[in-house]
């Protein structure tokens, strides 16, 4: 659709929290637009939301991205409130990407229905947006701050591949995650253009795709798919997508060439090796 460099991000790995403050640094001082973060429960991962607290802190200039939060994991109005306040305390850099999960385990530890997961999405986001707006709760209760630093809410983005997701997209978000490869992401792409358009709403969706890459000698090649593998064993397909991880320059700017060719306006990089030297080398590659 064109061929505009997208910005690139860095989605961070999630296997050793403290070293996330040097992959930080060393991003906001290369060309990175943006840090990303997954959201698991029951696994050992960093809280998203308190974590890239930490790293927005760290940092003066990327911006904070979680992909994606499970938001019908959490209470509504707590989640409102600490939106707001990271958009707020970091002058808008935060990005709100949420998603509905897809692990059962999470659900049981938070004692939230998984068939209702959807609709509850709707629901908080409903809530959300009013009182982002500044409105008050409801039902005797008034409203809840602090107002986030961008009117009426800090920038949303919805991942998912189901017809629902699509449309949360236009319906409530301002763009689009898609965790997909090239020749699938752009008929994504083209959906949510047409809902959005559907929905009359001004201007076009953010646009972000995300490519799970290594890069390094073998010892982070093989850490890097090791991790991944347990990450997505429960969905059954960890050794195709663990096939599917890029681990060379020439792999990874063909992606990104790819993304820019379908209109994406974002390509995050996500690693799940720990070695802090992927941010340089990736640097040195876009």
């Amino acid at each position: 659709m064109n061929n505009v460099a997208p910005n690139v991000g860095i989605g961070l790995p999630i296997g050793d929290p403290p070293t996330l403050l040097t992959w930080a640094r060393r991003a906001d001082a290369g060309p990175f637009s943006t840090l990303g973060l997954l959201d698991r429960l029951v696994y050992d991962n960093p809280e998203p939301l308190v974590a890239l607290s930490v790293l927005a802190g760290a940092t003066t200039r990327v911006r904070v991205q979680t992909e994606v939060l499970l938001a019908p994991l959490r209470d509504t109005a707590l989640l409102a409130k600490q939106a707001a306040t990271l958009d707020r305390m970091t002058g808008g850099r935060f990005v709100l990407g949420l998603g509905i999960g897809g692990r059962d385990d999470d659900h049981l530890a938070t004692g939230t229905d998984p068939r209702t997961r959807g609709r509850r999405l709707d629901e908080q986001m409903a809530l959300m947006c009013r009182l982002w707006r500044g409105e008050s709760y409801g039902d005797g209760v008034g409203p809840i701050g602090p107002a986030p630093a961008r009117p009426g809410g800090p920038e949303i983005l919805f991942g998912g591949f189901k017809p629902a997701a699509l449309e949360r997209v236009a319906r409530w978000g301002d763009g689009f995650l898609a965790a997909a490869a090239p020749s699938w992401a752009g008929g994504l792409f083209d959906t949510v253009r047409d809902l959005w358009k559907e929905y009359g709403r001004d201007g076009a969706p953010r646009l972000v795709a995300q490519v799970n890459v290594a890069l390094g000698p073998r010892d982070v090649l093989d850490d890097a798919r090791a991790r991944m593998h347990a990450y997505y064993a429960f969905t059954g397909m960890a050794d195709r997508m663990v096939a599917g991880l890029l681990t060379t320059p020439a792999e990874i700017r063909t992606a990104i060439a790819a993304f820019a060719g379908l209109g994406a306006d974002e390509v995050m990089l996500y690693c799940y090796g720990l070695d802090p030297d992927q941010v340089d080398r990736l640097a040195e590659i876009i």
